[in-house]
């Protein structure tokens, strides 16, 4: 059994999004990570001024020495430069709060129509809409958007793939439905759906679920692998 078949087999654990509370669940989870990466930021710039200090200890023990003679070379420690202050990523934190995507957004002209409808970034290869489109990336999380109004929809979009993205997720679903409920049966939450994904820079591709995933009432997502700040 290969090993993409053996973790689409283990359990999925599922974070289904249904009510604004649920989303401000989603906040919460968000600004938890954060404070993590906070404290994690704060304890390198404590150990860097402790191996500062600790560079330093001979002076304040011994106190005033004898200044080296003409021509020894002479070793200075300059103190370590402050941190810089994260403003762009602060700027993008408070952007997810207030982040609006357009309704306007032509998506037709991107998506590729075959026997299945499909996306995919420039510079992405036909092999990878292939290989999602088979499973080959196991779904790890998943959001419902039935039952939510056009706004609360999008903004619970924009903040599931935030937060998906920032705890390393790969592949994940969303479930926007088929439409049968709607005025005229027509699935209007789909066509935006797939607008608001390609206007997210999270997204590498996404495909049409395989039916027993959803079919045409969800779409498989692949998300950029997310890398570490230095």
């Amino acid at each position: 059994m290969t090993s993409a078949r053996a973790a689409a087999q283990r359990p999925r654990t599922r974070l289904l999004v249904r009510s604004l509370g649920e989303l401000a669940q989603l906040r919460r989870a968000l600004q938890a990570a954060q404070e993590r990466e906070a404290a994690r930021e704060r304890a390198e710039r404590e150990a860097r001024q402790r191996a500062w200090a600790a560079q330093h200890l001979f002076e304040s023990a011994v106190g005033q020495v004898q200044p080296l003679r003409s021509g020894q070379t002479r070793h200075r420690f300059a103190p370590p430069a402050p941190e810089p202050r994260p403003l762009q990523r602060e700027l993008d934190e408070r952007q997810v709060l207030i982040e609006s995507l357009s309704d306007e957004f032509d998506v037709s002209t991107l998506l590729d129509v075959d026997d299945q409808m499909s996306f995919r970034r420039p510079g992405i290869g036909p092999e990878v809409t292939r290989k999602l489109r088979a499973g080959h990336w196991s779904i790890q999380r998943q959001l419902d958007l039935h039952g939510l109004r056009r706004d609360e929809a999008r903004e619970a979009l924009a903040m599931f793939i935030r937060l998906a993205h920032r705890t390393g997720l790969r592949c994940v679903r969303i479930i926007h439905g088929k439409g049968l409920g709607s005025p005229g049966k027509a699935p209007v939450l789909k066509g935006r759906v797939q607008a608001w994904l390609v206007q997210k820079r999270e997204v590498l591709a996404f495909v049409q679920a395989r039916p027993a995933d959803g079919g045409a009432g969800a779409l498989v997502v692949l998300l950029q692998p997310h890398r570490r700040k230095t």
